[in-house]
């Protein structure tokens, strides 16, 4: 209903008629509808913080954890849904600030965090040095949203193909290895 309707004609009355559940029933899963909006976003996020979890616990190559990671976040973003809570959110945070707050400390402040976290650790194996795993976290989401993303939020382009989309990470992976992982 979000994506169809917008977030700020949705009410919670609207949803409950939708679902269909009582209000009351739904206001007991979700106080607010920030609340229901954040866990639309959370749940669409599910599959990439899984794939997180696990690449944290792998003690793989680092290029193969990069790229399960960088496949699952590719994988998520590229998807109507997220290129439509991506527009939504842009439309609407002008009248509503607090709705780009809840976007981003729902999914990508988590996911950034973790994947830090991440750098951290492979940071402490000895042919690794790391600067600063805070930036080196956001450079490589950043390269892997870059233009193509960019092209399919403004609808230019159609979302990448299976082909584009590992093409593209493993471009990203190769260019990020050499200058955040192996670099020095």
């Amino acid at each position: 209903m979000f994506l169809k309707h917008g977030f700020s004609t949705v009410s919670m009355d609207k949803i409950a008629q939708a679902a269909p559940v009582s209000k009351a029933t739904l206001y007991k899963y979700f106080d607010s509808k920030n609340a229901l909006f954040t866990a639309v976003i959370d749940e669409l996020c599910d599959s990439l913080f899984q794939t997180m979890d696990e690449a944290l616990l792998d003690s793989g190559s680092v290029e193969n954890n990069l790229t399960n990671i960088a496949t699952a976040f590719v994988d998520l973003i590229f998807t109507e849904e997220a290129l439509a809570i991506y527009r939504l959110v842009i439309s609407e945070c002008r009248d509503f600030p607090e709705l780009g707050r809840l976007l981003y400390e729902g999914a990508p402040k988590d996911l950034l965090s973790q994947l830090e976290h991440y750098l951290i650790n492979i940071n402490k194996l000895d042919h690794i040095n790391i600067v600063s795993p805070a930036f080196a976290a956001d450079a490589f989401l950043s390269l892997l949203k870059g233009e193509l993303h960019f092209q399919c939020l403004l609808g230019i382009k159609a979302p990448p193909s299976v082909e584009e989309k590992k093409t593209h990470i493993n471009q990203v992976v190769a260019f990020y290895s050499q200058g955040f992982i192996y670099a020095h």
